[in-house]
């Protein structure tokens, strides 16, 4: 079976919220409570001079601002090079983020040790991408169980998309295997308390030294004030994914992230461990898709209709023929209808027509939701 991808709106916000706290340096909380109270602007003034002199929380704010438009205009190349300073120096939630946008940039070697670490620490976003994956066995190496189990992690830390996700996986990968994936949760949900403690620990200064006792007396010399002038980061170019197959495996990265932007959007400057496992939220509707496509001649469904239904995409076309006899074993109104099997390269997508109008698809497509079955209203 090969890849297994849902659709999603291409818009970024690629930010994941972050819990406020205080930081160490005044002019940082200055600049968190300045956004808290919607003054974005001066929000970035005061964490500037503080990223300049290298506070990683300033930079990791500052990634989050240029990340959201909010007091400067959107440039993802910006808050990129300010999540890279950041995570240079240890900050956690700036290295979650950065391989989330080097991934969705299509930079998906350079960003796949960062996803790996990310995961490790039990990020559920990274966790959802790599997860995929896994089931694709395209950036990983194929291993269903752990696709699962991965998945399952990300659901159960609140991820809607994951619960989505999984409710599909259920239907293909055989029972075994998922059983496997989920004797494998205990093992993984403790690795990733050693893992946030590893991290945590290494990212965390030094001990000062008491300072040598001396007869002879210094001068003391004045702080160190950042400059008044602002030289950016470098701008770093974002290609195009320039085949079907790189434009599929940006996908994941980009829906492991907009549900949890859209609601929050917050900067932050501490690295909080996912909350514990608990029931996953019902399934979003998120139906699959595939990439750029090529359709070939499909059995019309009846009407002149433009509007169909689509159910999935498949680099296997039998999974599209079991998932649509499974649906048709559980739903009459899918039963009662003919499917159509559009192929787009290596990909097939599942769609069903016949709808008099694009009200009637959206009925059928709600009722399939309720379900968790993802479910999406196209145009022919």
């Amino acid at each position: 079976m090969r890849p297994f991808r849902t659709a999603v709106s291409l818009a970024l916000p690629l930010i994941a919220a972050m819990m406020l706290t205080a930081p160490a340096h005044a002019d940082v909380k200055d600049g968190v409570d300045a956004w808290q109270a919607g003054d974005y602007q001066g929000a970035v003034a005061q964490w500037r001079p503080a990223a300049l002199a290298g506070d990683a929380d300033a930079q990791f704010n500052l990634g989050q601002a240029y990340k959201l438009g909010r007091g400067v205009p959107t440039d993802l190349a910006q808050a990129e090079a300010w999540y890279r300073r950041a995570a240079k120096q240890g900050h956690l939630q700036a290295e979650d983020n950065l391989g989330l946008v080097l991934f969705t940039a299509n930079r998906r070697d350079e960003a796949m040790p960062f996803i790996l670490r990310s995961a490790e620490r039990g990020e559920p976003r990274a966790q959802y991408v790599l997860g995929t994956a896994h089931f694709n066995g395209d950036l990983a190496a194929q291993d269903w169980p752990r696709a699962y189990a991965l998945t399952k992690r990300a659901s159960d830390a609140g991820l809607g998309i994951a619960s989505a996700r999984l409710a599909q996986l259920d239907s293909l990968i055989p029972l075994d295997q998922r059983q496997r994936g989920l004797a494998m949760l205990p093992e993984i949900e403790k690795n990733e308390a050693r893992a946030r403690l590893a991290a945590v620990t290494a990212a965390a200064p030094p001990a000062a030294k008491p300072a040598p006792t001396s007869p002879v007396k210094t001068a003391s010399l004045p702080a160190s004030v950042p400059g008044a002038s602002y030289t950016s980061p470098p701008v770093i170019a974002t290609p195009a994914p320039s085949t079907p197959a790189a434009k599929a495996a940006t996908i994941a990265a980009v829906e492991a992230t907009a549900a949890a932007d859209a609601a929050k959007g917050k900067p932050g400057t501490t690295y909080a461990p996912p909350p514990a496992a608990a029931k996953a939220k019902p399934p979003v509707n998120n139906a699959p898709i595939a990439v750029r496509e090529t359709p070939t001649p499909a059995r019309a469904t009846g009407g002149n209709s433009p509007w169909r239904a689509q159910l999935g995409a498949f680099g296997v076309e039998g999974n599209a023929r079991n998932l649509w006899t499974a649906l048709g074993k559980k739903h009459p109104a899918v039963a009662a209808r003919q499917p159509i099997y559009l192929k787009t390269g290596k990909v097939t997508r599942l769609q069903t027509g016949g709808f008099a109008n694009k009200g009637e698809a959206n009925n059928f497509c709600a009722a399939l939701s309720k379900s968790g079955q993802a479910c999406l209203v196209v145009d022919k």
